[in-house]
């Protein structure tokens, strides 16, 4: 139990047309889309998940992409930074691609002793591609246009954007198990040994930054990963000892999750390697067809009727 939070699991962002936002992170960033299903809570709207071949923890991006969304804000209280692990010696075709493609993006740039290049989907939502120091074995997932020189790894890191980076950090080091790793300026970066990538945490403190406003291009909710729902119900245990607000155990069909805001105002999840995205469709198959929560199976025909039409 010592080590019962295992790095990232999966990252939720709002996004707006939902043809551009699976155009871009399929074909532009070359990700699979392992599940395309809809949002427990609103149904007529599509959610996505990106991520490798087989949708593994710590590399899967998701998605409500709400047509006619306004813009949000970064600021804080919100993960403001999504980092993805690329190739070493990569980053040079990335800038090419992109200059091709029109994604606007900022120079190659060095953060934490890693090169990184900084760049914004079509939403705005920030984001960078790194080489990192440590050897990420990881396997991308391949296509005709992005091949393994270049293919996202999976998650490297994500930056929190806070005015007191206190309380959060007490949260990563006190409950999670990370520790402090490094400082570079006002971006302290934290870091947990139980697995070997998707393992960091960048807490960049600004004291005067305004609060977020949680809409198009922004972060919604970061997600830990535990290996089950035992430890998942302990790591609620510590949570609700901390004096937090902790929902109960959630059945997302592909994962159960538990849901909280942080002292620094950011939602955090915590959500279990079980089942995983292969338990309604093969892994040949993955995301090739709409898949519903089971509440909402006798309205498909409805449901598919309000959804956007999607051309794969």
């Amino acid at each position: 139990m010592e080590h019962s939070i295992l790095g990232l699991h999966h990252i939720t962002a709002i996004a707006g047309d939902a043809q551009r936002n699976y155009d871009f992170y399929t074909k532009t960033l070359g990700l699979r889309l392992v599940k395309k299903t809809v949002n427990f809570d609103d149904p007529q709207t599509y959610h996505f998940y990106f991520g490798n071949r087989v949708g593994s923890p710590g590399t899967i991006l998701t998605f409500f992409p709400w047509p006619g969304v306004k813009p949000g804000r970064i600021g804080a209280g919100m993960a403001t930074e999504i980092a993805y692990s690329v190739p070493k010696g990569s980053l040079d075709a990335w800038v090419t691609r992109f200059n091709n493609l029109g994604v606007p993006h900022d120079d190659i740039r060095e953060r934490f002793g890693e090169k990184l290049l900084p760049f914004w989907d079509p939403d705005g939502l920030w984001l960078n591609l790194t080489e990192t120091k440590h050897e990420d074995n990881r396997e991308g997932y391949e296509t005709e246009v992005v091949g393994g020189d270049m293919a996202l790894k999976g998650f490297h890191a994500v930056t929190l954007t806070l005015n007191d980076i206190e309380a959060t950090a007490a949260i990563l080091t006190e409950v999670f198990g990370y520790y402090r790793l490094d400082q570079e300026g006002n971006c302290y970066r934290y870091k947990t040994d139980s697995v070997e990538n998707a393992a960091l945490v960048d807490l960049l403190e600004s004291p005067g930054a305004e609060r977020g406003f949680n809409a198009g291009g922004t972060n919604h909710h970061i997600a830990f990963r535990v290996k089950n729902e035992q430890i998942l119900m302990a790591v609620r245990e510590k949570i609700l000892k901390r004096g937090l607000h902790i929902t109960e155990k959630i059945d997302r069909s592909y994962f159960f999750s538990l849901y909280f805001r942080e002292p620094g105002g950011v939602l955090f999840e915590i959500a279990t390697d079980n089942p995983g995205f292969a338990t309604d469709e093969t892994v040949e198959n993955l995301g090739t067809s709409l898949r519903l929560p089971s509440q909402y199976e006798s309205m498909r025909n409805r449901i598919e009727n309000a959804l956007p039409q999607l051309r794969h």
